[in-house]
């Protein structure tokens, strides 16, 4: 039941990584759930109030509860703490990434700009690069493979990023360090140097469950570099049927 409800929240929650999930073997689907709802909770804590002060106990509360895992307690304060705590503990995940994720959503809740470049790109690498990490590491990625992965995380987290700007915006949120259109094709061209770089590298076949989630970054970021008003304008989504067709194609082939 435990994974059932880590299911049902990434469902709700990420919908491209529960599917990328489904279509992992059952053994990565008991690594990945964990670790992707623990995210989802994550993530959608700077949303859930408008004082920020209450944010940011939720978020801590989180790092106190990794803390809790890493000292080899499986708590039981929340229904996805049991599954998460035996990803970690099975399979070495480094609790220090984790926090890292955790400690990156802050940005997330107050509406001050990134202050540069540096701190965008550190923003993507501490939550999608992280994530991946993590996901790929409980998989049996080995630690040489780190970069690479991380390369290729950091490009999907990119991509979904991008698609979320107009949401951001909204939301009073200032995602986009530089709005010009240079500066948005320069970005989405710096992460699709990465996921270049990601692809001319050795991948353990193992970790290619925990890569599949970004399936779409390449298509999202060529639309980005290509055409950077449609960041902006909210129009980098492919159809539902190339946007599934495009994950049952490496599904089927075993790539991602």
């Amino acid at each position: 039941m435990s994974l059932d409800a880590c299911a049902a929240i990434v469902a709700r929650g990420d919908p491209d990584r529960f599917l990328a999930t489904m279509a992992a073997p059952v053994v990565a689907r008991e690594v990945l759930l964990p670790l992707y709802a623990f995210n989802v909770e994550v993530a959608r804590l700077p949303w859930v109030s408008p004082e920020p002060m209450i944010c940011e106990m939720r978020l801590q509360w989180w790092r106190d509860l990794l803390t809790q895992i890493a000292g080899g307690a499986v708590p039981d304060t929340h229904e996805i703490a049991s599954p998460l705590a035996g990803v970690i503990g099975q399979n070495g995940v480094a609790v220090e990434v984790l926090d890292r994720l955790v400690a990156a959503r802050q940005w997330d809740i107050y509406r001050d700009p990134f202050e540069d470049d540096g701190a965008l790109h550190a923003y993507i690498d501490a939550t999608a690069a992280g994530l991946t990490w993590a996901a790929a590491n409980a998989l049996g990625a080995p630690d040489g493979s780190e970069s690479a992965i991380r390369d290729a995380g950091w490009a999907a987290g990119l991509a979904s990023y991008l698609r979320a700007v107009p949401e951001l915006e909204a939301h009073g949120r200032r995602p986009l360090v530089d709005g010009r259109p240079a500066a948005v094709a320069a970005l989405a061209q710096a992460g699709l140097d990465r996921l270049a770089r990601a692809r001319k590298a050795t991948i353990p076949a193992k970790a290619i469950p925990a890569l599949r989630a970004g399936w779409r970054a390449k298509a999202t970021l060529e639309r980005a570099a290509k055409e950077p008003a449609r960041v902006a304008d909210g129009a980098l989504h492919e159809s539902e049927f190339v946007r599934r067709g495009g994950l049952f194609l490496r599904s089927l082939r075993g790539t991602w």
